[in-house]
């Protein structure tokens, strides 16, 4: 079924034309009618447009009707503009039927939003870095395959079933984890160690995204006060200690210790040194479950890699987990 998306730059300046017009032109391939805001391809310093341009496209993206209001792409340049944005008229929207979607600096937006009304948002991917990858896949020799790369098809199965009012959860499988723990955390523990568990969540707050962006919320109006809830949380080129830096402020805030569940997405494109002397981020996951009664999932199949599902930020969500498989349920969107 046809769907009218409308593609805005609320973030970082669109570099990569080249993957901008990929990604209209996929989603046309897919069947779907695509609207560019006016503004979708401006430049100001390192931002689409200035602070006031950008917000205007987010306003104009509310206002439009469509169906779905997908980010070009992240970047940076949402937290300057939060006291900006128009709020009621962006929940108007989403009572309405429209599905905002985005990535990385996204969060500041999707957080911000169900902060100050409550009304749900998706994690998901953005325009160029979804739909608009491009040029020639490799082979394993490292010669051209001659073959063109497409979107990854379980991120565009998401997307689809989200666009059509059929998605209602997403499965994993953990990572194999062989490091002890601290028994503070049984359900954390049980999963470490291979052995079977079992425990459920029950309608808890989804919500989170970018750790770096999140971390930046803290203390400020936009940051959403969820207690129970599940969080999930990724990052891209932030180093394992700058990560556990970031998660620190998190739990002296307060925050992960009243959560249900904390879910670790794909944390990538770090770069380890010889002074690391065996310091890794599997040595921050051990180090977050020492230090709060919460199990901490790991391999959540989102972040800023091709196959990602959608999640919701500030549905109501049910987890399971049974060993080291995990589902996600929110029911029909």
């Amino acid at each position: 079924m046809k769907k009218h998306i409308y593609i805005y730059s609320p973030s970082g300046a669109v570099r990569d034309k080249a993957a901008f017009r990929r990604g209209v032109a996929r989603l046309k391939t897919l069947g779907h009618e695509v609207e560019i805001d006016e503004a979708a391809l401006a430049s100001h310093l390192r931002f689409a447009g200035d602070d006031e341009t950008r917000l205007a496209a987010i306003h104009r993206a509310a206002a439009s009707g469509a169906d779905v209001a997908l980010v070009s792409r992240g970047g940076y340049g949402l937290t300057r503009i939060l006291g900006g944005i128009h709020y009621k008229q962006v929940a108007k929207a989403i009572d309405a039927g429209m599905l905002f979607v985005g990535i990385s600096d996204f969060t500041a937006f999707q957080n911000a939003v169900l902060a100050r009304t409550g009304s749900v948002t998706w994690a998901g991917p953005a325009l160029c870095e979804g739909f608009g990858v491009g040029g020639k896949a490799d082979v394993a020799d490292g010669q051209d395959s001659g073959e063109k790369q497409l979107p990854d098809d379980i991120m565009e199965a998401c997307f689809d079933d989200l666009v059509q009012g059929q998605g209602e959860g997403a499965g994993w499988r953990q990572n194999r984890e062989t490091t002890r723990i601290a028994s503070n955390s049984i359900a954390a523990s049980a999963i470490n160690t291979g052995a079977t568990t079992e425990f459920s969540v029950k309608k808890a707050v989804m919500w989170g995204g970018n750790l770096t962006v999140l971390s930046a919320l803290v203390g400020t109006p936009y940051f959403p006060d969820i207690k129970g809830g599940i969080l999930f949380l990724e990052d891209v080129a932030e180093h394992p200690y700058r990560i556990e830096r970031m998660l620190t402020q998190l739990l002296h805030a307060g925050v992960l210790g009243r959560q249900k569940a904390i879910l670790m997405g794909q944390f990538t494109e770090f770069k380890l040194v010889p002074h690391d002397r065996g310091y890794k981020l599997q040595s921050v996951v051990d180090w977050l479950r020492q230090q709060i009664k919460v199990p901490v999932l790991t391999n959540l199949p989102y972040g800023h890699v091709a196959t990602k599902v959608i999640l919701p930020v500030g549905a109501k969500t049910d987890l399971l987990v049974e060993g080291r498989d995990a589902l996600l349920f929110w029911g029909h969107s």
